[in-house]
């Protein structure tokens, strides 16, 4: 049986990398990214028209630690609903998301007012853990034990890679937090590959450590200004080569493979702008389509709120549509009417009674799934 990896003490950061391998990379993901925010800036109020991508990367992020609900799932709850096959563990993992989503939020809240830190991680990860599993975990707090990582109940020798001692955890984050803040002359992307491998080295709480180091790599972006707004979904790529990252990680503390980590960090860059371009650019083109299309059908002047109102929520019930949309309530369900009779809509439940009916934008819903889904 092959022993675990244990944490590299006193190496981090890297003396140094090979930067000869790492330049072209350096190039074509810092270009890459560029692009993608050059869309970013020229999205109306893009943090409501790409909302629904922010809730794929948290189901994906959460996918990664081993949950299973999807997007729609999770929204049809939200909503009310109750999916076809919803189980109670489902309905944990969708807690989970809602929380990773309301972390994200209260951090980016906080970097209009300062920068990135400690403090600010330990905020996040106690929102992260309300009323899910690993509320009884400390949350906010680092953990004053030791951890490990492998298969559920493995044993410490058993494990795949052992975090940082917890006397010597204090210390690992200070230095973490350092670097994180360094104005050294370093390639920011690459600083980001580092601050993002050793957040998970550390590990430095009793659960959440993966969600919250993935949730780093936008507000880092954003922080940094790399980012006009903190829209960068990268779990999409760590989930797809989910094998090669959880290697990539422990090779680091291995054998002190920080530029070969860097490489694959960049590589993903340069793949996930890409990606969350190529759904941005078919998000605004829906929108407006969409927005033309709600002018026509129903001649009223509220149209493009109701059109805004369907991005940021595009599973909601009847009676959300017409409380919260900002629209006069008998104009707001004549034009739910006049939407679902057009076919844009997709009734998931339909209204009986006292109870809403629950309805799906499915088009939006089918770009950020990135599969045809309802």
């Amino acid at each position: 049986m092959s022993q675990p990896v244990h944490y590299h003490l006193g190496k981090f950061p890297p003396a140094e990398l090979d930067w000869k391998s790492l330049i072209p990379l350096i190039g074509r993901a810092n270009a890459c990214l560029a692009r993608y925010d050059g869309l970013l800036s020229a999205i109306p109020n893009a943090s409501v028209l790409l909302s629904p991508l922010t809730t794929q990367e948290a189901v994906l992020s959460s996918k990664i630690e081993g949950t299973h609900v999807t997007m729609g799932e999770v929204l049809e709850l939200e909503a009310g609903g109750e999916p076809g096959g919803i189980t109670q563990p489902k309905r944990d993992d969708a807690e989970e998301i809602v929380n990773y989503r309301r972390a994200m939020r209260a951090c980016i809240d906080e970097l209009s007012d300062r920068p990135l830190s400690q403090h600010m991680l330990r905020q996040a990860h106690h929102l992260l853990m309300q009323g899910v599993r690993g509320r009884d975990k400390s949350p906010g707090n680092y953990r004053t034990e030791q951890n490990w990582i492998g298969p559920k109940g493995c044993s410490i020798e058993e494990a795949g890679f052992v975090p940082i001692a917890p006397e010597h955890l204090g210390a690992g984050m200070d230095a973490w937090e350092n670097f994180l803040t360094s104005t050294d002359e370093l390639d920011a992307l690459v600083q980001l590959a580092l601050v993002h491998v050793e957040f998970e080295a550390l590990h430095p709480f009793k659960d959440g450590n993966g969600r919250l180091g993935r949730m780093l790599i936008p507000l880092f972006l954003f922080n940094k200004g790399l980012l006009s707004s903190p829209d960068f979904y990268m779990s999409g790529y760590l989930e797809s080569h989910r094998e090669i990252y959880q290697e990539r990680l422990r090779a680091v503390s291995r054998e002190d493979a920080w530029t070969e980590w860097s490489a694959f960090f960049l590589q993903g860059i340069v793949e996930q702008s890409a990606e969350n371009e190529r759904k941005a650019r078919a998000i605004l083109a829906l929108y407006e389509r969409v927005k033309t299309q709600v002018v026509d059908l129903t001649h009223s002047q509220h149209a493009i709120r109701a059109v805004d109102f369907l991005f940021q929520h595009p599973i909601f019930t009847a009676t959300h549509f017409t409380t919260y949309s900002e629209i006069p309530k008998p104009t707001a369900a004549r034009i739910l009417s006049m939407l679902r009779e057009d076919g844009m809509l997709h009734t998931l439940r339909e209204g009986r009674g006292r109870r809403s009916g629950i309805y799906a934008f499915r088009e939006l819903l089918n770009i950020a799934e990135g599969v045809e889904i309802l």
